[in-house]
């Protein structure tokens, strides 16, 4: 409702002067027009899983309602204990994990396994059985194929839609189809995202994207924890973030210096998914090593300045598919847009050799000027934020420019009618007023008086009494029907004909969703390369070195990236493990002395490498490192039901188990939790039998208590004859095959070299 002001009325004594006057009534305050920024409060994201197990592969796919996307994994091989499973669950945490429910001995072990895990953090996710005809092939093709997707375009014929999804998913993978096809299914079934629209509403669904796990380095949750490179403390303010959690001091709390929100989403991301990929890491290392010489540093931070208006595109795109769009919205994309314009036209002046770069320039097409041009044609922005709804700029639409015209000429007209109409009423009324009601329309309005006291005293000869508002009573007279007639509904006439245009708008936008989409991938990446670039700068670390042939680290004057932080002084240590210098390293010293620092500066460093950052050390050259395990803290809980031995044994088991001649371990004081709770001897400590309740390899525990008899005896220990031999004969037959592959002919190569890395570090272990 709009007002253009009220005379107000007064009571007369006798006749006396009475005025007439046209009003609408009066609005809340109208907002001074001010920038719009994005709103924060949105709700949490929510991830729901699908996974089919058959004949040794996995098939996944799961739905994240925090941009709308379906994500996918190609048909993977996984070990009968499903660990690439457990991985790709711990890593992203589901909500519910859907299956079939006709699965084989493995999988219903394991998803049992899942439902008791009561202690899990921080909560175990609604394990979901849908009957196993819902994951048929063919059924689960026709779901992809006939769904509601607002990036493909409505020109696209049916065959040229099947080609376009072809393009993107699959088909060949018949887990993963299968897997999509019952993750449909559920979505459908549970509305997720529009459980309170109308049921014709279908799940926005902004994208498909490929997910692998391949290549990475695996780290376990206790590792993280240790390591500190996630640490979530409690918010002061529970308002603040809706988890009522923030980032502590840690690893990645140092180094996220992103300015959008997808710049640090990415850089978790990049936290949970540490890789092999020399290719991979080699190119993030060049975008930061670009960013930290002196001459681009300007460069920057024009483009950190710019990625601070790159804001959440795919919650508008969904409020866009649901036809939810707020004011906003529309000038938060219009900034993302022409933000990504700056950075395409950066990126086109900084060198193509470099991937990202040469991407950004390519792939931010013409479409988003498109985009930036139609919003910006199209929106009245100021009068958007003023009346609190979509209004469109004036040349837009004639009809509209002439209601708005008409609508706004209206007060002077509606007051010489309020004055005619004062005329013939009784000379006790001593005002009058014409107002205008969006979807009642005209109305006569005059004060109440003394002798208005019962509802029949409301009745007036030739007027139709409609209601009592602030004492004031509101008719129908003859003239007001004949302005409903002549005028009509302006105001909602107008709304009607913006929102029209509005739905135009959106059709065009929705239709270039890929363009936008592909933003928000470049441009988070850019973010997580120039924050990482920024930190790099001011904390002073190196580029790493990676050696796929070492099998360990190289680490001179290594620092503590968090210690160095909190300390007044920090003595910078360095690290060699690895080939001739032998695998194994122990470390002793008083308390206090940093030993624990020291392993965990290891870790912390071999970690960032490979996440692709620069590290806090003179040089580091980092080997073929696949998992890093470690025994540094135990996780006591009174939840677990297990002793601090036990805890500790399970966290080596893990180690032992899984780990291959590539992965980092680091132990600190194992055992320390044996300590006696009352005084005397104890004759049995019982350790073996513990550790073979942990799940430590029976060799293992034998050899143990073997060493333990020794000991008690003392009798000297002796290696064991047989596996020395048998490793000896390995490392000769391994040193005998790269020899025979060497090409002596080749002039490139160097025998000193070979000697240096491959024939001394056998040697060592032979002798």
């Amino acid at each position: 409702m709009a007002s253009v002001g009220a005379t107000p009325g007064r009571t007369p004594q006798g006749p006396g002067p009475r005025e007439a006057s046209a009003s609408f009534p009066s609005p809340a305050p109208v907002p001074e027009p001010r920038e719009a920024e994005e709103e924060d409060e949105e709700e949490p994201a929510e991830i729901h899983l699908c996974v089919l197990w058959s004949s040794g592969y996995l098939g996944i796919a799961y739905y994240d309602t925090s941009d709308s996307t379906i994500y996918f994994m190609p048909d993977a091989p996984d070990h009968e204990s499903l660990q690439l499973l457990q991985r790709v669950l711990d890593e992203i945490d589901p909500q519910s994990v859907v299956t079939s429910a006709k699965q084989d001995e493995n999988m219903t072990r394991f998803l049992g396994k899942l439902a008791s895990q009561e202690h899990r953090e921080p909560k175990r996710p609604e394990i979901i059985l849908l009957p196993s005809v819902d994951f048929g092939l063919e059924i689960s093709k026709q779901r992809l194929l006939s769904g509601n997707y607002s990036f493909i375009p409505d020109s696209m014929t049916a065959t040229e839609k099947i080609l376009f999804l072809s393009s993107i998913i699959p088909f060949d993978c018949l887990l993963t189809v299968r897997a999509l096809g019952g993750l449909l299914k559920f979505l459908g079934r549970r509305r997720i995202g529009v459980e309170l629209e109308d049921y014709n509403v279908s799940i926005p669904i902004l994208g498909f994207k490929k997910f692998a796990l391949t290549h990475l380095v695996s780290i376990d949750q206790d590792t993280y924890s240790v390591l500190q490179i996630f640490k979530s403390e409690p918010h002061p303010s529970v308002y603040k973030v809706a988890s009522g959690l923030k980032e502590g001091l840690s690893l990645f709390g140092i180094l996220n210096r992103c300015r959008c929100k997808w710049g640090e989403k990415l850089l978790r991301l990049w936290f949970t998914r540490p890789t092999q990929d020399l290719e991979e890491l080699n190119s993030r290392l060049d975008v930061i090593q670009f960013f930290l010489l002196p001459q681009n540093l300007d460069m920057a931070q024009m483009l950190h300045r710019l990625l601070g208006h790159i804001k959440n595109v795919p919650l508008i795109l969904k409020r866009m598919k649901l036809s939810h769009t707020k004011v906003s919205d529309w000038q938060v994309l219009y900034k993302t847009v022409y933000s990504a314009l700056g950075l395409r036209d950066a990126c086109r002046s900084l060198p193509q050799s470099i991937q990202l770069f040469r991407d950004i320039a390519q792939e931010f097409s013409d479409d988003l000027h498109h985009i930036a041009s139609l919003i910006g044609k199209v929106v009245d922005f100021e009068g958007s934020l003023a009346e609190n709804r979509f209004t469109v700029l004036p040349n837009i639409d004639p009809e509209i420019d002439e209601k708005k015209r008409r609508l706004t000429g209206l007060p002077s007209f509606l007051t010489e009618v309020a004055r005619k109409e004062l005329e013939n009423l009784d000379p006790r009324i001593p005002s009058c007023s014409v107002i205008y009601i969006p979807l009642i329309g005209f109305l006569l309005c005059i004060p109440r008086l003394p002798s208005m006291v019962e509802t029949s005293d409301f009745e007036i000869e030739g007027l139709d009494f409609m209601f009592l508002s602030e004492e004031k009573l509101h008719y129908r007279s003859a003239r007001t029907k004949e302005l409903d007639a002549l005028l009509g509904d302006l105001h909602c006439d107008i709304r009607d004909q913006e929102t029209l245009l509005m739905y135009q708008l959106q059709c065009q936008v929705l239709a270039r969703a890929a363009v936008l989409t592909q933003v928000l991938d470049l441009a988070s990446r850019l973010d997580v390369l120039l924050a990482l670039a920024s930190a790099a700068r001011d904390y002073g670390y190196s580029r790493p070195r990676y050696s796929p042939r070492l099998l360990g680290v190289r680490i001179q004057n290594g620092r503590h990236p968090l210690m160095e932080l909190c300390a007044r002084t920090f003595v910078p240590n360095s690290a060699e493990c690895g080939g001739y210098k032998g695998r194994v390293k122990v470390i002793t010293g008083p308390n206090s002395s940093g030993k624990s620092i020291y392993l965990k500066q290891v870790g912390l460093i071999t970690f960032m490498a490979l996440v692709g950052s620069f590290v806090p050390a003179e040089e580091a050259e980092i080997g073929a490192v696949d998992a890093i395990f470690t025994r540094i803290h135990s996780c006591e809980s009174i939840s677990l039901g297990l002793s601090t031995f036990m805890i500790d044994l399970n966290q080596v088991a893990k180690a032992v188990n899984n780990a291959t001649e590539r992965s980092l371990v680091l132990i600190d004081e194992f055992g320390k939790g044996t300590n006696t709770v009352c005084e005397g001897v104890a004759n049995a400590s019982h350790a073996s039998h513990t550790a073979a309740q942990a799940g430590l390899p029976e060799k293992l525990v034998a050899r143990g208590k073997e060493v333990s008899d020794l000991i008690c005896s003392g009798k000297p220990i002796k290696p064991v004859k047989e596996l020395l031999k048998e490793k000896q004969m390995e490392n000769c037959q391994m040193l005998v095959d790269k020899f025979l592959k060497l090409d002596l002919e080749d002039p490139s190569l160097d025998l000193d070299i070979f000697m240096r890395q491959e024939v001394l570090p056998a040697a060592a272990t032979v002798l």
